[in-house]
């Protein structure tokens, strides 16, 4: 098996680096990173007239938007129902709303844009015990009759087996209005749309504090060269931003993710592996979740690690997760693995707001955050421009710190989660 990184950098065209700021620049928003959320921001705004500057430690789509499972899912994380509890009902049909359009957005963005990106359309949510086929079944009822989402169907044993050649599944909801796609491909689209709108792109250039007038006037962001005055600031560099913003410390918490690209299978060979090309993941929570790729590999992922340890071998845990679901792959060799952080926070519900009156923030999109994390720079730009109402109902969502603080909040996390993969046994 070999390991040589990412398959997403490696397939997607090389881009030149961007300058990093190595001076004192004035602008109307500063964004803070380069990923979905980020670009989406900077694209908007410039959109409305604004002079931003869009800072990126790395490289454009170098953390969580380029390491993704390249899902792009209606909803969140965290389920409806405890939505409904943390808000209220109208509020929660209105969160969902919002995720929808960010499907709708995504398309938008790509034709508008032209960004290649390998979109396909379809995601199957696969079951694999009865109990998860009520579950299912329950769900698609719901979107129905409550949510006006018809885009939904639930697939029986023989047309989930007829679509994914896998013994492991006993049935599946199908959303045609989802889909997948080349995430940093995505990405750098993304990048280049805001860079032509008029975006000044800075990379390899962190924030490394930011400080909030206590009267009127600008803030400012100070890097490793330079820094940059603005009148707004907007945070997207969930995990990575670190000190920079320390009160957004406790909020969330990064966990390990792992993916690996196996290498291309003959047309024939992938048509029986999934027939209809749609997204697939199961319904642990520990999940498997799976796709073909625009070159026909099997993008698999299927691991989590909460310890944060070094010593896990991620490639060799990977593949066997795959080989479970697909044991007629043992054949075909394992071409690429890689893996980052995904941003979680406790209730698994995305964390927006703001630090100060002029200063805000978009994080916590706990694994979910293709789509979403796109409608959430609109709608922080549109915050921005004075017409705050849906953002704020993202900002209304109550989160905990994680208990335990900065020694034990992570061995704590371990121990929870040992009671949801014991669930997944039964």
């Amino acid at each position: 098996m070999s390991s040589t990184g990412s398959y997403y950098e490696a397939s997607a065209q090389p881009v030149l680096a961007r300058p990093e700021l190595a001076e004192t620049i004035d602008c109307d928003v500063c964004v803070i990173g380069a990923g979905i959320a980020g670009c989406s921001a900077a694209l908007h705004l410039a959109g409305r007239g604004y002079g931003v500057v869009l800072l990126e430690a790395q490289r454009v789509a170098w953390g969580a938007s380029g390491r993704n499972g390249g899902q792009a899912l209606p909803g969140f994380a965290a389920s409806r129902d405890k939505l409904r509890r943390l808000i209220g009902p109208n509020a929660a049909r209105a969160a969902w709303d919002t995720s929808v359009e960010g499907l709708r957005l995504m398309r938008e963005l790509i034709a508008k844009h032209r960004i290649e990106c390998d979109w396909v359309d379809g995601h199957m949510l696969a079951a694999l015990k009865p109990r998860h086929e009520t579950e299912l079944i329950e769900e698609m009822q719901e979107l129905h009759s409550e949510y006006g989402y018809n885009s939904v169907r639930y697939l029986s044993l023989e047309e989930t087996r007829s679509l994914i050649a896998s013994k492991r599944y006993i049935g599946a909801l199908y959303d045609a209005n989802a889909g997948h796609l080349h995430p940093v491909k995505y990405t750098r689209g993304l990048a280049a749309a805001a860079e032509a709108a008029g975006v000044r792109l800075y990379e390899s250039t962190r924030a490394l504090a930011l400080s909030t007038p206590t009267r009127a006037g600008p803030t400012i962001v100070r890097t490793t060269r330079g820094s940059v005055r603005s009148r707004f600031t907007v945070l997207c560099g969930n995990v990575y931003l670190r000190d920079t913003a320390p009160q957004l410390r406790s909020k969330i918490m990064g966990v390990s993710t792992y993916i690996v690209a196996t290498a291309p299978l003959a047309a024939d060979r992938a048509r029986r592996l999934i027939a209809n090309e749609a997204a697939v993941s199961d319904m642990n929570w520990v999940l498997d979740y799976f796709r073909l790729s625009a070159d026909r590999r099997l993008l698999f992922g299927g691991r989590v690690n909460y310890s944060d340890l070094a010593s896990f071998d991620a490639p060799t845990a990977t593949r066997k997760r795959l080989l479970r679901v697909f044991p007629q792959l043992a054949d075909l060799p394992i071409e690429y693995s890689w893996g980052g952080y995904v941003d979680i926070t406790l209730n698994r519900t995305p964390h927006f707001g703001r630090l100060a009156r002029d200063v805000y923030f978009l994080q916590g999109f706990s694994g979910h955050g293709l789509a979403l994390a796109g409608i959430a720079g609109k709608l922080v730009s549109d915050a921005i421009a004075g017409t705050a109402e849906r953002f704020d109902v993202f900002a209304a969502i109550p989160h905990a710190n994680f208990p335990g603080g900065t020694l034990l909040r992570r061995p704590l996390l371990v121990l929870a989660m040992l009671y949801y993969r014991l669930r997944d046994l039964l």
